[in-house]
This record gives C-alpha cells, structure tokens and sequence, in this order.
C-alpha cells in the first residue's frame, strides 16, 4: 500500500493583519462602518475558508451567497434577520446563517469575528460526492474513532 502524502495544517492566531473589505454601499442603512478581513485558510478544492473580519459602527444589510458559521470574538452586534425578534450577540457566541438568507447587522462601536465558509455545491454534485464517501468507506473504513470526516 501506497503512503499518501498530505500537507500540513497551518494554525493561524485571529490577531493577524486585516486589510479593507468595503460593505457594498448600497447595503449601508446608516453610518460609515469599515470593514476589514484577511483569510486564515481555504480549501484545496476553493468551496471553504476561514477568514477574521471586523467592522466599525454602522449598520448594513448583509445577504449571504455561501454558509457561514461566525464565532464572535470581541464587540458586540445586533442582529435581525426579519423572521425573529432581533438578537444581540457577542464575544463566545456562534451564530449559523445559511446561504440565500439576509440580515440586518446594527454594529454599535466594533466588531471581531472568525467565520468559516462555505460555498453550496449543486445538488447532483453533492449527491455524487455522499456516493463516493460512501463506497471509499466500504472499500477502506477510517482509522480510529477519532476521525472527524469519517462522522458523515
């Protein structure tokens, strides 16, 4: 059997350089928030990132064309999302938002967070990769309970 040789994991500390990330104009509601990110990592097959992105005082509509997980950093934010009553969330809180939803975000001083996201594969593309990992677990199981990507 044939070792196949992977790339390291590269940790990345959230305290990194941001450069600007401008809020489409269009979606500001009211102030003059800026925003900056700078990405941790992304996937080898380009559907997945992690970045860090902050952002003064403001509030802007945000609309989402890929998931996003958030973990909240530092600051606080609002947020409405038109369906439920507004939640105000900060440092140590998670918030999931799903490709094609939309959100108010109302940034009273500032706001850090880690996102991960990632892009919506069409349908049959997903379907075809559930069949693969499902044949490559029949043919060679993974090693050890611990395997995270094996839980699918």
């Amino acid at each position: 059997m044939t070792a196949i040789a992977t790339k390291p994991v590269v940790f990345s500390s959230p305290d990194v350089e941001l450069k600007p990330s401008p809020i489409n104009p269009a979606w500001i509601i009211e102030g003059r928030p800026v925003a900056r990110n700078t990405i941790l990592s992304r996937s080898e097959d380009q559907t997945a990132c992690t970045i860090v992105w902050d952002c003064s005082k403001g509030k802007f509509n945000w609309y989402y064309d890929f998931d996003e997980t958030v973990h909240f950093i530092e600051g606080s934010v609002t947020i409405e999302d038109g369906h439920s009553p507004a939640r105000t969330l900060g440092a140590g809180d998670v918030i999931f938002f799903p490709a094609g939803s939309h959100a108010v975000w109302t940034v009273d001083s500032y706001i850090r967070k880690v996102a991960f996201c990632r892009k919506i594969l069409p349908a049959p593309v997903g379907t075809l990769i559930k069949v693969l990992r499902a044949v490559k677990h029949k043919i060679s199981p993974p090693k050890g309970e611990g395997s995270l990507m094996g839980a699918n």
